[in-house]
């Protein structure tokens, strides 16, 4: 797949393609059916089957103050992407001066004549152009005035286990599962683990001196991380490694920690063998399965201890049949 950072990057000869537009953060279970569907339709057109996404993320230009964090980051998303079988995504960086094109300047710029886009796929709630003053109607008519179809994909609803409610598929409502601690009803959306990205650094190593050693990821981690608490989940090393690990999600409220830390313990790995598996320096992936409890503080030591023995034989138990 190839990976654009600007209509400059992209081949004078490249085209004819199907291209779809959208943030598309956390290429959840709803924009998977709109990239199958454009993926559909490009094979049977004979074109490109392009993605124009955007980073930052609109929200944090116009509203930063509101945004809460993106799902995934930009790498992974991408990566998202390509097991869908694209053929190329362009990702615009995106500031107030993009943000001040008209909804057809847009479109003739970027769709027509930078991308050579002969029928646009977009979901239902697609907004463009300055003010968000284009959306599937705008589309449809820009559309027969240049020279190019459009394929409308209707929302997908999900339903939780335990809930009866029909609710449109949205990165809204994953990151309100998230924010919740809600890890397995956010994959049941986004079709596979939630993941953050991040660097291992040096710690405080009181994991290390109560015996279990973590891999302590860095605060500029990509990925919006879930609520504070104990995980169960994987760790990916930079060879694709997959360890089982018991996340711990929060400050350290036990030793009177400020900093909001991710720690994952590698589960089933002697201490004395520490030495063998140095991930710092590294960029790992956390995957998180299931969330086991909350973040606690501890009346000493050696409860803290007698718990995260619990947490690892959950642990070891979930994942067991993940």
């Amino acid at each position: 797949m190839h990976r654009f950072h600007s209509l400059t990057e992209v081949p004078e000869d490249f085209g004819p393609s199907i291209v779809t537009v959208g943030n598309f953060d956390g290429v959840h279970r709803g924009h998977q059916e709109v990239l199958r569907k454009l993926a559909d339709k490009a094979r049977e057109a004979g074109c490109q089957a392009v993605v124009l996404t955007f980073d930052p993320h609109p929200a944090e230009v116009h509203r930063p103050e509101k945004h809460r964090g993106k799902i995934m980051g930009t790498q992974d998303k991408l990566d998202a992407m390509e097991k869908l079988g694209l053929d190329a995504v362009l990702v615009q960086h995106y500031d107030l001066d993009f943000a001040a094109q008209s909804a057809e300047e847009f479109v003739v710029d970027y769709l027509r004549k930078g991308l050579r886009a002969q029928c646009v796929v977009v979901g239902a709630d697609t907004r463009f152009g300055h003010g968000n003053s284009g959306d599937v109607n705008v589309l449809r008519q820009l559309g027969q005035d240049h020279g190019f179809d459009v394929v409308v994909v209707e929302d997908l609803e999900g339903v939780l286990p335990g809930e009866g409610t029909d609710r449109r598929v949205s990165s809204t409502w994953i990151r309100e599962l998230l924010a919740d601690g809600q890890v397995a009803q956010a994959a049941s959306m986004l079709g596979r683990p939630h993941r953050v990205r991040g660097t291992v650094v040096h710690g405080a190593a009181r994991g290390r001196e109560l015996g279990f050693p973590t891999a302590n990821l860095d605060s500029q981690a990509d990925g919006y991380v879930p609520a504070d608490g104990v995980y169960a989940g994987w760790l990916l090393d930079e060879h694709e490694h997959r360890w089982p690990v018991a996340v711990s999600v929060g400050s350290n409220p036990t030793f009177e920690g400020v900093a909001r830390v991710v720690e994952a313990h590698v589960i089933d790995r002697p201490v004395e063998r520490v030495e063998d598996f140095d991930l710092y320096g590294q960029e790992v992936v956390v995957e998180f399965v299931e969330r086991l409890r909350g973040m606690v503080a501890y009346e000493g030591v050696e409860k803290l201890v007698e718990q995260m023995r619990r947490d690892v034989d959950q642990t070891r138990d979930i994942l067991r049949g993940a």
